[in-house]
């Protein structure tokens, strides 16, 4: 057995003689055993929210999104179409025209967007899986339906496939500058509610779906298009079917993938992610400073067994490896009870969802947690670096200690 560790372990764990410094000792291991818990369970937090990110605007966004750098819409035709659809990688061309609109029904009124989108629409999207009344389908038995928002319905107390109480759209139209008649200034088209879809706030409040050829009729958009909406054959490849896509497009599209459609969003909770991690590091710093306050009380109650080891043939490095050694004891013992606790408390919240988010109308019931092996490693790190900076200067003062003055 090496014998530094084999010293510095004597030193932790003898049971003859219990004092001040063992005491303190304990502490610094039990501090950061708590902080690299909490450090785990609130990284695996941050995960979890960031996961919850990308699943709810899954169900809403596409897989790549081709939208125009000038302007909100662009001209396609049927050549362009084909262009993209013969890309490698590409499984699914919607076209969609969205634009803001008023939306009346019976006495209420209120301003949403019209998402007009092409029939394949439901075969790249998963919203489907968020109706909550009705049906998604956005054509039935040759009639068209709209598909509206949780939050709209509420506001204008929508009752889904009423053939007596159609909704109606009102949009400008364009080159009406007369205000006599205000209700001819707006070009009015009525729909059906065919369905309910509940994804998240941001959409169920202004969101309503419609055919693309009511939004064409509606708003008046031709062959504009205000972006594609493209699934790939295979998710993995989707950057490579975007590069292919910018190269078929040229510079004046611009061609997002699902992460840069929100690249905001998810930029903020990296950032947060980040901030939380340093501010845990000097945490767990702060803890380890009774490492360092043990260690020195340590080197001055072993300074006569300094003086013998080194009497008897140990050199500066075996000493400094002694007490480094000790400190790394103390810290990684406190860091590996933390590691394991905090990974349980995740996996527990992870099965059981022990902890809800106590609001009736959240998302998701309990907190998301998700485990990264990246966090544990870059814990594991933060620890190692921590130890050196709190251990080297007491193992360079033990390492200092004379012979002559202690023996």
């Amino acid at each position: 057995m090496n014998v530094a560790l084999f010293i510095a372990r004597r030193y932790f764990f003898s049971k003859k003689k219990r004092n001040i410094i063992n005491i303190i000792s304990i502490i610094a291991m039990i501090g950061v055993g708590v902080g690299t818990m909490a450090l785990i369970v609130v990284l695996s937090v941050f995960n979890g929210l960031e996961d919850l990110i990308r699943s709810l605007y899954g169900k809403f966004d596409p897989e790549i999104k081709i939208t125009s750098v000038e302007g909100k819409s662009f001209e396609t035709d049927e050549q362009l179409l084909e262009r993209i659809r013969k890309t490698p990688g590409v499984a699914l061309l919607t076209e969609v025209i969205e634009d803001n609109a008023l939306l009346r029904y019976n006495d209420r009124q209120m301003v949403v967007k019209v998402k007009g989108v092409s029939d394949n629409f439901f075969q790249q999207n998963q919203i489907d899986s968020a109706i909550v009344d009705g049906d998604y389908r956005l054509k039935r038995r040759g009639q068209q339906y709209a598909l509206i928002g949780r939050g709209v319905q509420y506001q204008l107390s929508i009752r889904p496939e009423n053939p007596f109480s159609p909704m109606q759209f009102l949009y400008p139209k364009a080159g009406k500058k007369t205000i006599i008649n205000p209700e001819n200034a707006f070009r009015q088209l009525g729909i059906q509610a065919g369905g309910v879809f509940a994804i998240e706030r941001q959409y169920d409040d202004q969101y309503v779906f419609v055919p693309l050829a009511f939004a064409e009729e509606l708003l008046s958009y031709g062959s504009k298009r205000t972006s594609l909406e493209i699934k790939t054959q295979h998710v993995e490849d989707v950057d490579k079917v975007k590069a292919a896509l910018q190269k078929v497009l040229g510079p004046g599209f611009n061609v997002q993938n699902s992460e840069e459609q929100h690249v905001s969003l998810l930029r903020a909770v990296k950032v947060e992610k980040l901030f939380v991690f340093v501010t845990f590091t000097f945490v767990l710093l702060i803890a380890s400073i009774n490492i360092f306050f043990s260690l020195s009380m340590l080197v001055l109650d072993k300074q006569k067994d300094i003086a013998i080891l080194t009497s008897l043939g140990a050199d500066a490095r075996t000493i400094r490896r002694i007490f480094l050694l000790e400190g790394a004891i103390v810290a990684f013992s406190g860091a590996f009870v933390g590691l394991v606790v905090g990974g349980t408390i995740c996996w527990l919240q992870q099965t059981f969802g022990w902890v809800s988010m106590g609001m009736s109308t959240s998302v998701v019931e309990a907190y998301p947690v998700l485990m990264r092996p990246t966090d544990f490693v870059f814990t594991a790190v933060a620890i190692i670096l921590i130890t050196l900076i709190v251990s080297i200067r007491p193992a360079r003062r033990a390492a200092a200690i004379s012979i002559r003055e202690n023996l």
